[in-house]
């Protein structure tokens, strides 16, 4: 069979094939090693990958070429039915990007930092939704409000708009998936120091190698260590990340890899907020030093297991066990407008949390061809077994006068007024069926049902449960034009993950896309129009006698465009830009009190975005310089539509040297120009992150 239909045949895979795990990428490669041109093809069957294409996807290109999420079957971007986006580890460095929002901003459709110096959580959303995060394929669930180590991730890849049949529950914006670094049948390693803005000390390492003559076992070792204040006094941003993977593969069919990673945060969540009525320094600190703190730490476990039985059928397991405990208080100001004097109200607020997550999949493959027509069907079932207890308290605090701050402490005591014991477990089982056309034509269909068991115990001892069980569907259609472009036009549903007693809101979007790889440029380039509709949302009513009851009568619709361009002009050249356009609507919907919102925009969805990033490295010069700008439209702090940002553009620096051989000496900088601006508001003011300059010296070897 040709290699253009096997492509055909596995194009369509990314958005039908949930959590699949990807081939080792060791004896491949040392297969594939001497083949001259051939080397440098993406694929060598449907199944089997080439490792050297898939290492060069993330360390050495800006424009990836494969997508893994959904599976880790590898496939063609190009020839995905779905808007995508994929930030590789060469582009991550270039920018230095420290946080998911960092590695985010540059990305269409994507809206990040809204709640500036607030960094309890990795805040962004896509489409005008929240986003569903995963790693590996397998939803990160219970374990969402971790701010996610960029550092552990050899890429980040994004999937725009609703689709629960590639990985169940999901909200309707899109998904973000963290794909873990593993071994590597070589020897390699980095190691780092790194000073900056606000105390800023950093080291990092990352090494790998092999274990045995016969190349069938590896193992690599990932580390960082960060020790630093935040741009507001009283404040700190501390992390330890650490890794450690092996991988045993003792044929070219059989590939196993065991993940270990352990990651704890001493942060502080945030400053208090900023007064209303003007612009403030942004290192004032409202909150209460000793009191504003946030605890993370979380350990897991993943394995991953593939065998690919020679005769079509491909077996693929994937199992993750988490761990998490998450603490936090904090003081926040209370202003409003009008106000008079400089002495403003103050409370306190703050959770105890603790998480345990299991997530395991079990996914069979068959591909086969019949004459002009080439099939690959999967079958999969997975189990979730989630659990969660939490207690979250609040409460008035001591005034402080902004003009003069004084600190009182910590509250004498902590008024706890919700504490919930939750568990959630998810059977799910999947069918997807993909089949390609005379090397033109892809057909994808897929159908997935999730059966969810819900139970919760309040504070007062008062149980509630339920039984819910939801099935999606999606279709798409993609048609090849030539060897350059691909256009494709699909329909795809979401289930939100559901809450006790409440109809679970459904998503559903149509999409059509063109995507562009030209000959003999390395050159990705894509455009997607869409119309995305969430259903059945939960929404004040008022009724005749006056009383409100929450109903499932809310619906909201987006409506948009998405440009994206990854460019590698030259090996010293490369770009990245991207815009969105989003016209958000609330269809029927209702503030708590009954107040119709109909005809509203959304919060945080600017009807414009657009960024751009360019990296030039001078060829003889041993130096390199990187610039970035990117462009937020304004949007509305509420859903009543009363407040509303300013537009704005900030941009990015980056600076490198080659010291000597494999050291490397590299400035970055982030907000170059310091620009400030609200970026949220209720009761207090929220500003965006300011300037800050990080210096690193590198050695690989």
């Amino acid at each position: 069979m040709s290699r253009a239909r096997w492509q055909g045949a596995t194009a369509a895979l990314l958005c039908c094939t949930p959590l699949i795990a990807f081939p080792g990428s060791g004896n491949a490669q040392e297969a594939d090693e001497g083949n001259g041109d051939e080397a440098k093809d993406y694929r060598l069957a449907p199944i089997i990958v080439n490792a050297r294409a898939l290492a060069d996807d993330n360390a050495n290109t800006t424009v990836a070429r494969e997508l893994w999420m959904g599976g880790k079957v590898a496939t063609s971007i190009q020839d995905t039915p779905a808007s995508v986006s994929v930030i590789t580890q060469k582009e991550i460095e270039q920018r230095d990007a420290t946080t998911t929002e960092e590695v985010l901003q540059y990305t269409p459709g994507v809206v990040t930092g809204y709640w500036g110096t607030d960094d309890r959580n990795d805040y962004f959303q896509i489409r005008g939704y929240d986003a569903t995060t995963y790693r590996d394929g397998m939803t990160l669930g219970t374990m969402r409000g971790v701010r996610e180590e960029p550092y552990a991730y050899e890429r980040v890849e994004v999937l725009r708009g609703a689709n629960s049949t590639l990985f169940g529950p999901a909200d309707p914006g899109g998904s973000v998936n963290f794909v873990s670094k593993r071994p590597r049948f070589e020897r390699f390693g980095e190691g780092y120091v790194g000073y900056g803005s606000f105390n800023h000390k950093e080291v990092g390492i990352d090494v790998g190698d092999t274990l045995d003559a016969d190349k069938t076992l590896a193992y690599r070792f990932t580390g960082k260590f960060k020790d630093s204040d935040r741009e507001y006094a009283h404040s700190n941003d501390d992390d330890r990340f650490l890794m450690g993977g092996l991988t045993w593969e003792p044929t070219d069919a059989t590939s196993a890899t065991l993940i270990l990673d352990y990651l704890k945060r001493d942060n502080t969540p945030n400053s208090g907020g900023y007064p209303l009525d003007g612009e403030y320094d942004r290192d004032a600190f409202f909150g209460e030093p000793g009191f504003n703190d946030h605890d993370v730490e979380r350990t897991s476990v993943t394995g991953m297991l593939t065998h690919d039985f020679d005769n079509g059928l491909t077996l693929r397991g994937n199992l993750r066990y988490s761990d998490l405990s998450d603490d936090s208080g904090y003081v926040y100001l209370y202003d409003y407008a009008g106000r008079q004097g400089t002495e403003l109200s103050r409370y306190y607020f703050g959770g105890d949390s603790s998480a345990r997550e299991l997530i395991g999949n079990a996914i069979l493959q068959y591909d086969a061809s019949f004459e002009a027509i080439d099939s690959s069907t999967l079958a999969g079932v997975e189990y979730r077994d989630a659990a969660t207890d939490d207690s979250s308290f609040y409460g008035l605090a001591q005034p402080i006068d902004i003009a003069d701050p004084e600190y009182s402490g910590a509250p004498a005591s902590l008024d706890v007024y919700s504490r919930n014991d939750q568990d959630y477990t998810t059977r799910s089982v999947f069918l997807t069926q993909n089949l390609s056309f005379d090397d033109r034509y892809i057909v994808t269909l897929g159908v997935r049902n999730d059966a969810m068991d819900l139970s919760s115990t309040d504070m007062s001892g008062v149980s509630a449960s339920d039984d819910i069980s939801e099935t999606s569907v999606r279709g798409a259609l993609t048609y090849k034009i030539n060897d350059e472009v691909s256009t494709y036009l699909s329909y795809v549903e979401s289930v939100a993950p559901p809450s006790i007693g409440v109809k679970p809101e459904r998503g559903e979007q149509h999409e059509i896309g063109v995507k562009y790889a030209p000959l003999g440029m390395d050159a990705l380039f894509s455009a997607a129009i869409y119309d995305l509709t969430k259903e059945d949302v939960t929404i004040a009513v008022v009724q005749d006698n006056g009383a409100i009851q929450q109903e499932t009568l809310g619906e909201s619709r987006v409506r948009g465009l998405d440009l994206e361009a990854k460019v590698e002009l030259t090996d010293n050249v490369n770009l990245t830009g991207g815009y969105s356009y989003m016209a958000s609507e609330v269809e029927r919907g209702t503030l708590r009190d009954g107040t119709s919102i109909e005809g509203n925009e959304f919060t945080t969805a600017p009807k414009h975005t657009a960024s751009l990033w360019g990296h030039y490295t001078l060829p003889d010069a041993g130096m390199s310089v990187g610039l970035g700008a990117r462009y937020v439209g304004s949007y509305y702090f509420d859903a009543a539509n009363t407040a509303k940002s300013e537009s704005a553009t900030l941009f990015d620096a980056a600076f490198g040297y080659r010291v000597v051989k494999d050291t490397d000496l590299t400035v970055h900088v982030s907000n170059l120009f310091d620009e400030q601006h609200v970026v949220n508001s209720g009761t207090a003011n929220y500003y965006n992150q300011g300037r800050e300059v990080v210096a690193k010296m590198s050695y690989r070897w």
